[in-house]
């Protein structure tokens, strides 16, 4: 007998009152074997033969049991079908469809294809709502028969239907499923909201205590389901963080002008991968400014470290507000910060000395004028610090009552600032006098230095430097003037070229470079600085033709030293004199060598040449530094000798204005300018001491000591200490400079793989990220791309990735990654722009990504392995065995850094692919936990995207990432492609 359909076949089956068992068999006959039931939509049609009465029919119920427990029918087709009956009306048709639910609902499973398992997504959706509106409507009746005095029918079907919804939602895997169909389906999500919503209302009234907090907890089990992964528990067995601590050391000791904005993401990056509280994060930040504080160098360097406290960092915590969730949190969090500092009395005690003032207190007033802190907040934690202070008779001494406290210094100076643009903005030839004056005042004391590092602070020290390049260029400029004329502008070229060669000094050159308006007209000090202004890492060539004017100019200067007992004012060309005092000053030299000139005659030029202007000396003694490097030892003598002559100040009566203020600034420029050239001949020259600090972090590195002892050294200091101070931080950045990236970056990776107690590697850890956040681009580039590779890669270096060693390598290898690849979208800070930068070609041709040439190091690791085992069945064939979420966002893959963590990933796929299980697989598993444990919620631009799709169904076979979150964690979601490959794997699971 040949039947036509299945429900022709289904009512055959009831009529003969087959078995279940007799009707499989039969079913099978009947039907051919190309068709699958699926296809066939068995489910749906036993389901609708059974739910035609008032009550189910028990044999076809029976019959769709018997298809579901001999897999004969997928869950996802029993699901659809059941969420389709929506006659709540009948008890016991729902009730029967519960008691199908209850035997799958917690293990549901699919071991098809990827659209099959996106369809099991979809159904599990589908009949949550099922579920939803079938509780809804138990709940409804059931207050209908209360009313009615009636409640057991309705009271025993609610309870059904919250069981099955607790056993379905409290499976972790069914949890990752739906978050999975709420990406495919959105629409279908809202309405399960909606519900929610709904349900929430009728259960309000409901009397029965435990079935409304089982509906609650079901309730939050749903909405906990698009924000599984980013609940994340914070360490809270930990005080202290050194990375904060050296991150905060290392912006405050050679960053003060960088912009903010890096520091806070950098800062926020360090705080979610390792889990740090809020009040403890600040406390630490705070913890690191104090030390700074007390660390810092006498002079400039403690007035950097005073602005950076009470200027810089309460902008830095105004901008972390932003990214913590509520403002009252926030400011409750750094009250708590407060609370915790205050207890740290020696370190209060000890700042308060250096600075002799009560720090917190200016910093308590700074917050709450920021808005970190309410009023109440700062009057308490003021009055518990005064009560303190009470204790300290040190503090309260009177020798140091006359000095005024940097704070509050820089605290006025700030608004100054303000104030001193607003003047040089105006058109300077109205009044020049007027002008000068301000001019003048700014250069008594540590006036300048104060300004200075109060604008840096606040980021106004470009537009500092832009508007004295223009003052500058001002006064290159010039009609008919008298000799009053003529003193003002010379003054005011004066004081407007040392002080941007100061700042150059100070706080690098790109503060005054960077800005240049292309395409527009070049200023006079921008080109000499470019050109002749000697630099740390800069070297001159003196005969180079920048150093080479018209000769008749260079002639007329060398008269005009030579000759005259004074430099005329009137109609001088300052500009024209400051590129044409080299050449002079070799001619000067030639004729002194060869006996033409007298040492009298010298000394009444160089008299001459800083008699008036200081900046004349200034780049007179640019040259000569350029020049004595080229020198033998025996023929230097005279060279320094000239040096010497020029860095003392003239005694004399017929001076300009300002004079002593000016020498003061010139000396301190002289002394940074020969300091290198001192140091490679072995020179003293004595430089007046003037009021000026002397040049802090300088001759760093013990003589006659190979550089890679030192490394060791002072790494292992660092790490028994817990913290790195910034004397460290210039010891590190020295190095780093002379042995260049991958020495330094390798050695140090080397010290890490020697430590064998677990606290020990994880403060390494820590300490090493902070210490590679000196250049971390490149570090990360060479770790990533050449010693990671390495290790993985050679199975004699295996044994140095074992526990706990391995671990550390892993969590730091991750936290470089995910630094470098969040910040390198933004751009590279200025101390790191002056290393070399490493040649994009190089890493093109070192890690090529296209199909048709694999790298060496792919073609390594495939030498011995046929590729079928890369792909984890025939029917993911068609994939790319590299394919990854990076490919279908179309990265740029001429990037450096994109194409490292590719070529990684697909090494870790190849590890995990291949027959040879070690260390280096575990530590494979170490580096992608500890990119689940460091990822936020739906960050779609992760480094996890470079990871082929096809290493997601291999990790899963490791039994610590066998978890649905860790795949929802590692697949990129916001794809359809992604979406499928977390879908197989958890389904899988």
């Amino acid at each position: 007998m040949k039947v036509v359909n299945l429900k022709q076949a289904i009512l055959q089956a009831w009529k003969e009152r087959w078995s279940d068992y007799q009707w499989a068999v039969n079913m099978k006959k009947f039907f051919p074997k190309g068709a699958t039931w699926d296809i066939l939509n068995l489910a749906e049609a036993l389901l609708e033969q059974a739910m035609i009465g008032p009550s189910p029919n028990p044999l076809i119920l029976s019959y769709l049991k018997y298809a579901i427990s001999s897999q004969m029918v997928s869950y996802s087709s029993v699901l659809t079908a059941i969420s389709k009956f929506d006659d709540f009306s009948r008890d016991l048709c729902v009730q029967a469809l519960l008691d199908i639910m209850d035997m799958f609902c917690d293990r549901l499973s699919c071991h098809g294809k990827a659209e099959e398992c996106i369809g099991l997504c979809r159904a599990l959706l589908s009949a949550l709502h099922w579920l939803l509106r079938c509780t809804a409507a138990s709940a409804e009746r059931l207050r209908e028969g209360l009313e009615a005095g009636t409640p057991a029918a309705g009271e025993k079907q609610l309870a059904m239907c919250l069981q099955r919804l607790e056993k379905t939602l409290s499976s972790t895997k069914n949890r990752a499923l739906l978050h999975i169909a709420k990406l495919e389906e959105a629409s279908s999500w809202t309405a399960i909201e909606h519900c929610l919503l709904k349900l929430g209302e009728i259960l309000a009234n409901l009397s029965n205590h435990q079935l409304r907090s089982q509906a609650e907890q079901c309730g939050t089990l749903i909405r906990s389901i698009p924000t599984m992964l980013s609940v994340h528990s914070e360490q809270l067995h930990k005080t202290g963080f050194p990375t904060v601590h050296a991150v905060v050391l290392l912006e405050g000791t050679m960053n003060l002008t960088g912009e903010t904005q890096p520091l806070v993401e950098q800062l926020m990056m360090v705080k979610r991968m390792q889990h740090i509280p809020t009040p403890l994060f600040v406390l630490e930040i705070w913890k690191a400014c104090f030390v700074g504080l007390i660390e810092s160098p006498e002079g400039t360097g403690e007035l950097k470290w005073t602005a950076f406290t009470f200027l810089k960092i309460p902008q830095v915590l105004v901008k972390l507000k932003k990214y913590s969730h509520g403002d009252k949190d926030f400011t409750e969090d750094v009250n708590t910060a407060f609370e915790f500092l205050l207890k740290l009395t020696p370190l209060l005690d000890k700042a308060d000395q250096r600075c002799n003032c009560d720090c917190t207190n200016f910093l308590l007033q700074e917050c709450s004028k920021q808005g970190l802190l309410s009023e109440a907040s700062m009057n308490n934690l003021m009055a518990k610090r005064k009560a303190d202070r009470e204790h300290a008779p040190q503090l309260k001494s009177d020798e140091n009552a006359n000095i005024q406290p940097n704070p509050g210094l820089i605290l006025r100076a700030e608004p100054t600032v303000t104030n001193i643009l607003k003047t040089m903005d105006a058109d300077h030839s109205k009044s020049p006098e007027g002008l000068l004056g301000v001019l003048g005042h700014m250069l008594s004391g540590k006036s300048l230095d104060l300004l200075l590092a109060a604008a840096a602070a606040t980021g106004k020290l470009k537009s500092f430097a832009r508007k004295f390049i223009n003052l500058n260029e001002f006064t290159t400029h010039r009609s008919e003037e008298s000799t009053k004329a003529a003193s003002v502008r010379a003054l005011l070229f004066d004081i407007s070229f040392l002080m941007l060669c100061h700042v150059a000094q100070t706080y690098g050159s790109e503060v005054i470079l960077s800005e240049s308006n292309t395409g527009g007209e070049v200023f006079f000090f921008e080109t000499w600085m470019q050109t002749c202004m000697p630099e740390e890492g800069k070297i001159l060539n003196p005969d180079h033709p920048c150093f080479r004017p018209d000769s008749t100019k260079v002639e007329s200067l060398v008269a005009l030293l030579n000759n005259s007992s004074e430099i005329k004012l009137v109609q001088m060309k300052w500009h024209e004199a400051c590129l044409n005092i080299s050449a002079a000053i070799l001619e000067i030299l030639n004729a002194w060598e060869n006996g033409v000139l007298a040492f009298e005659s010298i000394q009444k030029i160089t008299d001459n040449i800083k008699g008036k202007v200081c900046s004349l000396a200034v780049c007179a003694v640019a040259w000569l530094v350029a020049h004595v490097r080229m020198l033998g030892l025996d023929e230097r003598e005279k060279s320094l000798q000239m040096i010497r002559q020029l860095a003392g100040p003239l005694y004399s009566e017929n001076t300009l204005q300002f004079y002593n203020e000016r020498v003061v600034i010139m000396s301190s420029i002289l002394e940074h300018m020969c300091a290198d050239v001192l140091q490679q001949t072995a020179t003293q020259i004595k430089f007046p001491s003037t009021g000026m600090d002397t040049m802090p972090y300088w001759n760093l590195l013990p003589p006659k000591r190979p550089i890679k002892e030192v490394l060791t050294d002072i790494f292992a200091k660092v790490l028994e200490k817990g913290w790195v101070d910034s004397r460290s931080i210039h010891i590190f950045d020295t190095l780093l400079h002379m042995g260049g990236v991958y020495w330094f970056c390798n050695n140090l990776i080397k010290e890490l793989l020697k430590e064998t107690r677990k606290e020990h590697t994880l403060r390494a850890v820590e300490l090493l990220y902070s210490i590679f956040c000196l250049d971390m681009q490149q570090v990360t580039l060479v770790l990533l791309g050449h010693i990671l590779p390495g290790l993985l890669t050679d199975s004699s270096k295996w044994h140095s990735l074992m526990d706990p060693p391995g671990t550390a390598l892993a969590k730091l290898a991750v936290w470089c990654a995910l630094s470098s690849y969040s910040s390198h979208k933004g751009q590279a800070s200025s101390r790191q722009k002056k290393r070399h930068r490493e040649d994009i070609e190089d890493y093109i041709s070192l890690f090529p990504l296209d199909d048709m040439q694999p790298s060496k190091l792919m073609r390594l690791l495939s030498s011995n392995e046929e590729d079928a085992n890369i792909l984890s069945s025939p029917t993911d064939r068609s994939m790319s065995s590299s394919l990854s979420a990076s490919q279908l966002h179309t990265v740029n893959m001429r990037d450096p850094l994109n194409r490292v963590l590719a070529n990684l990933f697909l090494l870790i796929s190849s590890i995990l692919g291949s027959r040879t299980a070690g260390p280096h697989t575990q530590f494979v598993q170490w580096f992608m936990e500890e990119c689940v444990d460091c990822l936020e919620q739906g960050s779609r631009g992760s480094i996890l995207q470079f990871m082929p799709f096809t290493t997601v169904s291999e990790l899963v076979k490791v039994s610590a990432m066998s978890s649905p979150k860790v795949v929802l964690a590692i697949t990129d979601l916001s794809l359809p492609l992604g979406r499928q490959v977390a879908a197989k794997a958890i389904a899988a699971l």
